[in-house]
């Protein structure tokens, strides 16, 4: 099987170098059984990689199972991926066989693989190097014969240096590294995928597709899709339903492509940034974005109530706290001590600033969805391990 059948057997678009070579890759590693680590930016279609390795190998009969490690509870993640022995912890009424048991003679498919805690990732080394692990509860050692295939939108080397994810296992889930290319770096494939999405919609919502003018195309592949293949779906299909002119412009398609909007922020993925970086800051940057729109907007509504043009605010300066301004004169009394404590005082104070805006807006999170994690974790854009990492390093009260 070559490229090009891969491209028709699993809906592949686009004719991108990068994306070519991701797909050749994962042909020539198909007949084997060597692990596979995919990286790439959230939402550049990376589990279509483990669908195909898994269709062109002698495992394609077997089972193929793809688990979301950043979806399971870290409480639960062993007996998810290892199975557990009937009363081996609360709530476990019956034995239960893991992914690794179920899947075994096929092919096993770790997302976010970067989410696993560090104890599982030792249960998983020992899997990877001898096909052995035990139950949770059980001292009986099992058997299996499993293909991993493992992805992730985090640097793992910074994850390492941190602390955060093992050397040893990092360097046996790579033994095949496959990147897969972001859309702003596949320029000539964003009208093709346009046009895919909205032959797509318009079939499943029984209407004429959407087409775009040459000024449109120009502006939708230059624009830089920092959600990617699923921000590009999204808005195709938002257009496809709201619009009801099946030609659009640049008028038309601007609004659908948000500049600053928080839900649109980028994975920060490449060798030198951070996926886990992401999650550490997100909240903040979604607070203080949803600040400033909603300072536009207050500016917008005043002028639109016919008040004069509101004037450009100058930039506060930094005065110490012995420091006068009068007119553009100064009186200085500060000493040198001063001003080395303001400046000391200055990191710490902004910290704590954005360390309260943190807390509020989990609280008010929380609060809006009763105390569901899961739903208040959705509302902040991050991962419900990440949400209940925050509550208990703030003590947050979720009452």
């Amino acid at each position: 099987m070559d490229v090009k059948e891969i491209k028709q057997r699993f809906d592949i678009i686009g004719n991108n170098a990068d994306l070519n070579r991701a797909l050749d890759i994962a042909i020539q590693v198909a007949p084997t059984d060597l692990s596979v680590l995919i990286t790439g930016e959230s939402g550049v279609g990376k589990e279509v990689i483990p669908r195909a390795i898994h269709q062109c190998s002698a495992r394609k009969h077997g089972h193929y199972i793809a688990v979301n490690c950043g979806a399971i509870p870290e409480g639960t993640i062993d007996s998810e991926l290892f199975g557990h022995e009937k009363g081996s912890f609360t709530g476990a009424h019956e034995t239960r066989k893991g992914y690794f048991e179920v899947a075994d003679g096929g092919t096993l498919f770790l997302d976010e693989v970067a989410e696993l805690p560090l104890f599982t990732q030792v249960r998983l080394l020992r899997v990877l190097e001898t096909g052995e692990f035990f139950k949770v509860g059980s001292s009986k050692v099992q058997k299996t014969n499993v293909r991993v295939i493992a992805a992730t939108n985090a640097d793992i080397p910074l994850a390492i240096h941190k602390g955060q994810f093992r050397e040893d296992l990092y360097y046996r889930l790579n033994t095949v590294p496959i990147t897969m290319p972001p859309l702003r770096q596949r320029k000539e494939d964003v009208c093709l995928l346009f046009r895919k999405f909205s032959a797509d919609f318009a079939e499943s919502y029984k209407m004429p597709p959407i087409k775009l003018t040459s000024q449109a195309q120009e502006m939708l592949t230059q624009y830089a899709w920092p959600g990617n293949i699923r921000q590009l779906k999204n808005v195709v299909e938002q257009i496809s339903v709201i619009e009801s002119q099946r030609l659009i412009g640049p008028r038309q398609l601007a609004p659908y492509l948000p500049a600053n909007n928080p839900l649109y922020l980028p994975v920060p993925y490449n060798e030198r940034s951070s996926g886990d970086y992401l999650a550490e800051r997100d909240i903040l940057y979604k607070v203080l974005l949803q600040l400033r729109n909603e300072v536009d907007q207050l500016k917008e509504q005043i002028r639109q109530m016919g008040h004069p043009d509101i004037l450009p605010v100058q930039e506060p300066i930094y005065t110490p706290k012995n420091q006068v301004a009068i007119g553009k004169e100064w009186e200085d009394s500060i000493t040198e001590t001063e001003v080395i404590e303001d400046a000391e005082r200055t990191p710490l104070e902004e910290s704590k600033s954005l360390e309260h805006l943190e807390i509020e807006a989990i609280r008010t999170a929380l609060k809006k969805n009763n105390g569901r994690r899961k739903a208040a974790a959705l509302e902040l854009g991050i991962s419900e391990r990440t949400l209940y990492r925050k509550i208990k390093e703030h003590q947050i009260n979720e009452k």
